[in-house]
C-alpha cells in the first residue's frame, strides 16, 4: 500500500480507560446488531493518527474478529477477546497522518452479531 505507514499496537492487556477528549479527537458511538456497545475515537498522537475501536459486551472470554479500514482499504484484522472487570476489549492503530480526509471503518464480529464505527479525519 503506497504512501501508507501503519504502526499496529495489540494490547493484550485489558484497555486502560479512555482518556478524556482533547480539542480536535473525534468520538463516534457505533452501532451493534445485539446487546452490546461500540464506540470509534480519532486523535493525534505525536503526529499520526490514533484510532481506538471499543467493544463493550458486558461478557468475559468473547471472541471476536476486528477488521479496521481505511479509505476503503484493509489496514488490519485482529482477534480481540473481551476482558474483565467490563467485559470489554480495544482494538488500536496508530497510522500515518497523509493529505486529505482519512476515512475510517472499524467492524467486529462474533456468533451472528456485528458492530460497527465509522469516523473521518481531516488536519
Amino acid at each position: 500500500m503506497a504512501g501508507v505507514a501503519l504502526v499496529l499496537v495489540a494490547a493484550a492487556v485489558p484497555a486502560a480507560p479512555a482518556a478524556p477528549l482533547k480539542d480536535g479527537d473525534v468520538l463516534v458511538a457505533g452501532r451493534c446488531t445485539g446487546p452490546s456497545t461500540s464506540k470509534l475515537k480519532l486523535s493525534e498522537e505525536n503526529g499520526r493518527i490514533e484510532v481506538e475501536f471499543e467493544v463493550d459486551q458486558n461478557r468475559v472470554g468473547r471472541r471476536w474478529a476486528v477488521v479496521l479500514r481505511r479509505n476503503g482499504s484493509v489496514v488490519s484484522r485482529q482477534t480481540r477477546v473481551t476482558r474483565g472487570p467490563s467485559g470489554s476489549f480495544e482494538a488500536r492503530l496508530l497510522a500515518r497522518n497523509l493529505a486529505g480526509i482519512d476515512r475510517f471503518v472499524a467492524t467486529a464480529t462474533r456468533r451472528g452479531e456485528s458492530c460497527s464505527a465509522r469516523a473521518s479525519w481531516r488536519r
